[in-house]
């Protein structure tokens, strides 16, 4: 349920931010049928890569909790996305770290363009792919989420379903070019960071062991338990 409300609440940052590339999409020439099958394809190119995202950081994240870090992890992550909000992105912007991060996907961006060009089902495919690789910070609070999950299939569960939730917007924007103006796009992506902040409260809230369900609920000490057993054998073949 977190990982659907946080794509549909924030397919409205998706419209401000990928709207231009939705629109954008060469489908308007197309019949009704042939129209839905691309903006469907595209949709499911990026679920693709949103959940390819979840199997990379579902193994750190399993990692982690295998270790017994899964909650000072969840915490970790909520305050990075915080400080993230606070910190004014023009100093981000300017350090060398992410200009080179940006300009590697100026390359990205050339790549979509030439997909473009190009009408088949495989191209639309290939730009919902490509566009899942873009810099988003939306994705980047999905990707937090699913990190906390401590676990593999969870974890690309998670980005699967975020992917999902974001498509009704994002399909709607496609097949309705006119739907959301230019201004309301603006207005929605000012209100973002009041969802990306609660999304980092409730990171923080899932790793502080309150024992709220579903918001904070009580990890069991299984690694614990089993890291004290390895203590235990290794002190009797001490003996």
């Amino acid at each position: 349920m977190a990982a659907i409300s946080l794509g549909f609440l924030g397919s409205f940052h998706c419209i401000g931010m990928c709207g231009p590339i939705a629109l954008s999409l060469p489908v308007h020439q197309k019949n009704r049928t042939e129209k839905i099958l691309a903006i469907f394809s595209y949709n499911v190119g990026r679920i693709v890569t949103y959940a390819a995202f979840g199997l990379v950081f579902g193994l750190i994240g399993q990692s982690f909790a295998f270790f017994g870090f899964q909650q000072k992890l969840s915490i970790l992550l909520g305050i990075l996305i915080l400080l993230g909000l606070i910190v004014p992105q023009r100093f981000v912007a300017k350090s060398k770290v992410m200009k080179t991060f940006y300009a590697g996907f100026g390359k990205l961006k050339n790549r979509m363009a030439a997909q473009f060009q190009k009408r088949g089902i495989r191209s639309f495919l290939s730009i919902g792919l490509l566009n899942g690789l873009l810099p988003c910070g939306l994705v980047y609070i999905a990707i937090a989420g699913a990190t906390s999950t401590g676990s593999i299939w969870q974890s690309m569960l998670f980005m699967g379903l975020f992917g999902a939730g974001t498509i009704p917007f994002m399909f709607a924007i496609s097949y309705t070019s006119h739907l959301i103006t230019l201004k309301a796009r603006n207005t929605i992506r000012k209100a973002m960071p009041l969802v990306i902040g609660l999304t980092a409260v409730l990171l923080i809230l899932r790793g502080s062991n309150l024992g709220i369900p579903y918001i904070s609920p009580k990890l069991n000490n299984t690694n614990a338990e089993t890291a004290a057993c390895h203590k235990s054998v290794s002190c009797c073949h001490k003996k």
